[in-house]
């Protein structure tokens, strides 16, 4: 099955500089609230979350590069529309997810194998996501990194409410692995670090609860996942990932959804890998019922 996206080199990469005017931007709020409190109410789990995933201008790299915001956004709205007649059970909230770092295939200058995505397309997103009362996931594939080193400059970004983060194991890479050769993972303790990072930020600026989602279609790319638990004040997301046949989509689900719940359930379709592409009633007939539903 195959991976979560494909890696290049030396595409519209930055060190993320440009920010949001500072007008628009929340400052850190004074607050009572101990860590693990829940401020305000968060995406899940009200809604089911719709994503297009991807980077933008690289067509390689999901349906969110193939198209300019405006089309993308609407091109969901009539994903969405074929989702709300399969299960209106909750309100489908309609998403982005941007990789706000990209996995290389050959060293940078730190040795990372990563490379930040520019500041002005997180603007970008940012601004275009707010506008039109949707969410933005920024996903972290951290090369060499460690991830909360790779996370931790999104903050400028997090502090927004309706932006949330995502992790991708698959890039993770450890000692002399390297990107696109080696399947990387996480640990369960990263997990547990970027739940209480997420709710350390919610309790800063005062936002709604965040939301974490974690890619995962292999067993070996979150170790000791039994080990992970959900934490009042972040909504966690384990997203089955990957390419396939229906049949293969499934066995996955199974493998590490159904048989290893823990808090919400994604999954991921990709339209050129897809072959057949599971309809949005197959979807909803997944058991558990998808939170969060995500296209590349």
């Amino acid at each position: 099955m195959g991976g979560a996206a494909l890696v290049h080199g030396g595409m519209a990469q930055g060190g993320g500089d440009n920010v949001l005017d500072d007008r628009e931007t929340p400052e850190p709020v004074e607050s009572s609230a101990s860590p693990g409190i829940r401020l305000g109410e968060g995406l899940l789990p009200d809604n089911r979350l719709l994503f297009y995933y991807g980077f933008p201008e690289n067509p390689n790299m999901g349906i969110l590069g193939q198209h300019e915001p405006e089309q993308l956004l609407e091109l969901l709205r009539e994903q969405a529309a074929a989702y709300e007649a399969a299960d209106s059970s909750r309100p489908w909230k309609l998403g982005f997810e941007l990789i706000a770092s990209v996995a290389q295939g050959s060293p940078q200058p730190d040795n990372s194998y990563v490379a930040d995505t520019d500041g002005d397309w997180l603007d970008l997103y940012t601004e275009f996501t707010a506008e039109h009362d949707m969410a933005l996931l920024l996903d972290v594939q951290m090369g060499r990194k460690d991830p909360i080193e790779d996370y931790a400059g999104l903050e400028r970004w997090l502090k927004f409410d309706h932006v949330h983060l995502g992790i991708d194991p698959e890039f993770k890479m450890w000692g002399d692995e390297v990107p696109g050769v080696d399947l990387g993972h996480i640990e369960a303790h990263h997990v547990t670090e970027a739940q209480k990072w997420l709710i350390d930020i919610a309790n800063k600026y005062g936002t709604p609860r965040k939301t974490l989602l974690i890619h995962q279609f292999h067993h070996y790319m979150i170790h000791d996942k039994d080990q992970i638990e959900p934490m009042i004040g972040v909504d966690l997301v384990i997203d089955e990932d990957g390419w396939g046949p229906p049949d293969l989509k499934r066995e996955t689900y199974d493998a590490v959804i159904t048989n290893e719940p823990i808090e919400f359930h994604g999954i991921k379709l990709f339209y050129d890998q897809d072959e057949p592409l599971m309809t949005p009633g197959e979807i909803m007939a997944l058991d558990p019922v998808p939170d969060v539903v995500i296209y590349q």
